[in-house]
Formats: structure tokens, sequence, C-alpha cells
């Protein structure tokens, strides 16, 4: 039996490997026959400032009370804003370090997933990806409520096409992440397959949804199963 698709899932900002896994269990429970997933948690531990950027940034229902941590921080205070445009990449290189860790210890994965500043993420790893930059390799990738980095040190990514094949997921009423941001992003992708739902900043796993997602990762499931044939 063809073994199930490997996916690495990459959490949002202020969020944390069993946090996101929590969030995502009816996409998983939708996934089970096709895929499996394995959660990591970034590098960067979040500080908290109480000021109006942090709880208005915050990715999904994180409490106070849990430990919460970032890809990279684009403010010199160490905090995030996805919408903001200039700001340094601070820490964006330790984890692009630690996703290639995770390939040579639980790799290999046939593809990468998302959320929010995890799918900003995802995409400069796509970027690097095609560059031949990056020391793993994966198949494909989904991106939900993404968006491009506006960091300065990330203004030299996505000069070409990038072929991998993607799945870009947002909300038509996103508060956080405008609608715009998160079509960008997918507009750096050759074909990429688009799926828009009425909700906000959340990952949606409903009937709504499930035939495009069933429908993307069957594809690589048996573009997986037809490679091993001729291997």
């Amino acid at each position: 039996m063809q073994p199930k698709l490997k996916i690495l899932a990459i959490h949002g900002y202020r969020q944390n490997a069993e946090t996101f896994k929590q969030k995502t269990g009816s996409f998983r429970k939708m996934m089970h026959k096709w895929a499996q997933f394995t959660y990591i948690t970034a590098p960067h531990k979040v500080i908290l400032i109480d000021d109006m950027n942090q709880v208005n940034n915050i990715d999904i229902g994180q409490s106070k009370d849990e430990e919460q941590y970032g890809w990279f921080f684009n403010r010199d205070d160490h905090t995030f804003r996805g919408i903001r445009k200039g700001g340094p990449a601070i820490g964006f290189e330790d984890s692009v370090r630690l996703v290639e860790d995770v390939f040579e210890k639980e790799g290999p994965f046939d593809g990468i997933l998302g959320f929010s500043q995890g799918a900003c993420f995802v995409g400069l790893l796509c970027d690097l990806h095609q560059r031949g930059l990056l020391n793993c390799k994966f198949d494909f990738a989904i991106m939900v409520s993404g968006f491009k980095s506006g960091s300065l040190p990330h203004m030299k990514y996505f000069n070409e096409i990038i072929t991998l094949p993607t799945l870009h997921i947002f909300g038509e009423t996103d508060q956080i992440i405008p609608t715009e941001m998160s079509e960008q992003l997918s507009s750096a992708f050759l074909e990429p397959v688009i799926l828009k739902h009425p909700g906000g900043h959340y990952f949606p796993a409903t009937a709504q949804q499930k035939s495009v997602y069933q429908s993307f990762l069957k594809a690589r499931y048996l573009h997986n199963s037809e490679k091993d044939e001729y291997e």
C-alpha cells in the first residue's frame, strides 16, 4: 500500500506546535486517508508586550498563558506584524536552519503546510527551494492566510515564478491579513490552486472546503504512487 504523504506543519505567530495541532484537528481528520502531519514549534519565543499591536496580531485564539513563538520578527523590539512594510527579519535564518534540521532528522517530507506568519514563512521557503538554496526538498506546499513578507531582507525574494504545486486558502473577511495580500502571495506561483472562504483569519475545515483539500492532496498522493512505480 502506498504510504501516506508526510507533511510538515508550520504554525502561526504567537502559536506553538501543540496549539496549531489542536486547531487543525478537523482538517487532519479530513485528510487522514492520504496524509500524516508533523508539527514543529518556531525557535523564537514571543515576549508579550501589552499593547494593541500584539493583541491584534494574535493568529488564532491563543491564550496568554500558553507559550507563544514566532518564525521571525519584523520590528526591532522583537515583535511582528504581518501588514508591516520594511523592517528587519530577525531570526529568519535560525528558523530556516531549524526546518532543514527537522527534514534531516525526521524527514523526508512530501510537503509543507503553513498558517498566517507560518504561511508567509512557507512562501519564503518555497522561493529558496526554487533557487536551490534550501538543504531539503519537498513536492508541494499549502498556505493558509498567507502573505508576502514586507521585511527589507526579503525584498530579493519572489523574483521568478515558483513552479512548485501549491494550495492557497484565505478568508474574504480577514481583518488581520487582507485578501489582497494573500492573492499577491499566490500570484508568485505557477498555476496555484486558490480556495477562498467567506470567513476571517482562521483555517477553515468544513464540508465546503473538504472536496478541494482532498482533491489537492489526493493528486499529490497519486503522483507519488506513479513516481514510485517508475523508480
